[in-house]
């Protein structure tokens, strides 16, 4: 599974960090958030899932390879 942030959407709300915080980091200008790798672990994958729900902007996707 992959993970993906459009950076023309987010706009720095920082849930995705809070809530899978070894997957999003933020950047520490402005706040916006990219995956530290865009491949998402499997023990990380329903947190995941729960960041692209939570997300206001709808900014984050996830790619599924299987």
């Amino acid at each position: 599974m992959k993970v993906h942030v459009d950076p023309e959407r987010c706009q720095g709300h920082t849930l995705c960090a809070m809530i899978a915080p070894k997957v999003f980091q933020l950047d520490d200008v402005d706040g916006h958030s990219s995956p530290i790798s865009e491949d998402v672990p499997a023990d990380q994958e329903e947190l995941v899932a729960e960041a692209v729900r939570s997300c206001p902007e709808r900014a984050i996707s996830l790619i599924d390879e299987h």
